[in-house]
């Protein structure tokens, strides 16, 4: 393949798009400011890089899989109108972008890690799990030799998605994923009266999955898909704890695409409307109420509204005491230990490391009983010890989750640059820790 002689925005959103990745997470990759990555999408060919970036860009390129490049060829050549890639050169009055978007990109902590690209320093990740056989499953129309399945095997092959998921299997939901999406349409179709809900109801927990496990693997855009499709067969399922939980994985997705504050007033409106149209008298109703809950405070830290994600919290907080118990009611984990969980990561998110790793210290790990909760704490708590500049505390940390999942730290994007940074900022033997596990943990150099 022929390198790009000058980048500008078009050619740097087709990388973006080939490696499948937001325009939040593609900055992040880069060490670029967000509003610079968004500015190249929106202004195409008319902003150039400034050259730092071109190099960074280039360092990107040249470090991506077979098929990623293989999609940024295609994405060009669709794109453009004779032009190659290997002789494209700037137009006339092309804006250079110089980063100043107002947000300190220069001089940041993502200038260090680009400077570690450049110099062939930085580390790697392993690829995650393709999710593209799930992709085309799911925006296909119809499927040849699709199954028909029965309520109660539609019903057994989703729990045991969720199951897989909740385990941290992430691998082997995806494969789960790709042959049940095939066989949902039959299965509806072959459904009738109160046994049409129920398959609805279960259509919801499965986009629900699929939202879920997107996410996890970095794809914001289709989990949004996924997170509106299982909204969609809530709604015509006409059960209110059903709509509720999927309010969870659309607020998720909310986020996960930037819209915090969307997310904040979705999961407060949700759970409203599932306490006035049940009275919160079931189990399930409850679980789902305080999971909403929480999810909204969650979103309000990540807009820096602390009084309402401590007010969202101790809501949360009533609602597990009403409870009673840490369950898994409609696949929630909910309960007053979950609570507990959701105030490191707030904590966290708010900036508070100290207090984060105060609250964690009080979790009772034996009432973790889900591997995706338990991985989630350490990892938590290994950005937090990283925010504190305790290195060592925040690679204990990162281990820990990865004997506790070790597809949590393979798959995720997110946790894989809390190892990079603790490469990036440790020294010494510690340094050379974190290397060594990174390694150990598929993260390559």
């Amino acid at each position: 393949m022929a390198p790009v002689t000058t980048w500008t925005g078009r050619e740097a959103n087709a990388l973006r798009n080939a490696l499948r990745m937001s325009v939040t997470a593609f900055a992040e990759h880069l060490g670029a400011a967000r509003r610079t990555v968004a500015k190249w999408s929106s202004q195409g060919d008319k902003v150039l890089p400034r050259a730092d970036m071109q190099a960074a860009l280039d360092t990107v390129l040249a470090r991506a899989t077979p098929d990623a490049r293989e999609r940024f060829e295609a994405l060009l050549a669709t794109g453009t109108r004779g032009a190659t890639v290997g002789t494209m050169l700037p137009n006339a009055g092309v804006d250079s972008d110089t980063g100043g978007d107002g947000q300190g990109d220069s001089g940041s902590d993502g200038d260090v890690r680009r400077r570690d690209l450049l110099r062939g320093a930085t580390i790697g990740v392993a690829a995650a799990p393709s999710v593209a056989p799930l992709l085309d499953v799911l925006v296909s129309p119809s499927h040849a030799n699709a199954v028909t399945l029965s309520s109660p095997q539609f019903s057994r092959a989703v729990a045991a998605a969720k199951i897989d998921y909740q385990a941290c299997r992430y691998e082997r939901v995806l494969d789960q994923l790709v042959t049940l999406l095939p066989a949902l349409e039959p299965t509806r179709a072959h459904a009738q009266g109160e046994q049409r809900r129920q398959v609805e109801v279960l259509t919801a927990d499965l986009y629900h999955v699929v939202g879920s496990v997107l996410l996890k693997v970095g794809d914001q855009g289709m989990a949004l898909i996924a997170a509106e499709r299982s909204t969609r067969a809530a709604v015509a399922s006409e059960d209110p704890v059903a709509l509720a939980t999927s309010a969870r994985i659309m607020a998720h997705a909310l986020m996960s695409n930037g819209r915090d504050k969307q997310a904040v007033a979705l999961a407060g409106n949700a759970a409203g409307v599932l306490d006035q149209d049940t009275r919160l008298t079931s189990a399930d109703a409850v679980a789902v109420y305080g999971a909403l809950v929480l999810r909204g405070a969650v979103a309000a830290a990540r807009s820096d509204d602390g009084d309402t994600a401590q007010a969202m919290l101790d809501e949360a907080g009533r609602a597990a005491t009403r409870l009673g118990y840490d369950g898994n009611d409609r696949w929630t984990g909910f309960g007053a230990t979950n609570v507990l969980l959701h105030r490191v990561n707030v904590a966290l998110t708010l900036g508070d490391a100290g207090t984060a790793i105060g609250i964690a210290r009080t979790v009772p790990l034996d009432k973790v009983t889900l591997a995706e909760r338990r991985a989630s704490l350490y990892v938590d708590v290994a950005r937090a010890y990283t925010q504190w500049g305790r290195y060592e505390h925040g690679l204990t940390a990162l281990r820990t989750a990865y004997e506790v999942a070790p597809e949590e730290i393979y798959c995720r994007p997110t946790v894989q640059r809390i190892a990079t940074d603790l490469a990036l900022l440790a020294k010494g033997s510690t340094r050379t820790a974190v290397i060594n596990f990174t390694r150990e943990a598929g993260i390559r150099l």
